[in-house]
């Protein structure tokens, strides 16, 4: 039985990543892996385009990579846990990368963090804030 995963689509900020996700995003998510060697991050941080132009990525997929938006990759099955390999080429901390998915600025989301997370007020439900 395939779980219903229709009952997150409510929920503000939330990619379920499901085999469905896994799929989509399976090209996308092997690039990243492959940033795992050494040899591998110089030749992508040397040349974006013609080290992407390797993996059967979608254009979104390529595009997304290209302007780091991470959100985006989320949408077209990216996993956070190898998407970290990007940043993580580029010597950037998970903050770093993960503040970027808001309207926040790195000084703002680590202060946020800090003080316990963002407030669950106005976050409960999209029909709420408006915007399904």
């Amino acid at each position: 039985m395939k779980p219903n995963f229709e009952q997150f689509d409510d929920i503000p900020g939330t990619t379920i990543f499901t085999i469905e996700k896994a799929r989509e995003g399976f090209a996308l998510n092997q690039f990243c892996m492959s940033l795992r060697t050494e040899v591998n991050r110089k030749r992508f941080l040397a040349d974006e385009v013609a080290y992407l132009d390797e993996w059967s990525m979608t254009p979104d997929q390529k595009d997304a990579v290209l302007t780091r938006d991470f959100q985006k990759m989320l949408d077209t099955g990216g996993n956070v846990y190898f998407l970290s390999k990007i940043f993580a080429s580029e010597g950037k901390s998970y903050v770093q990368a993960v503040s970027t998915m808001t309207d926040m600025n790195v000084e703002q989301y680590t202060a946020m963090m800090v003080a316990g997370g963002r407030s669950i007020e106005g976050w409960r439900s999209k029909k709420e804030r408006g915007e399904a």
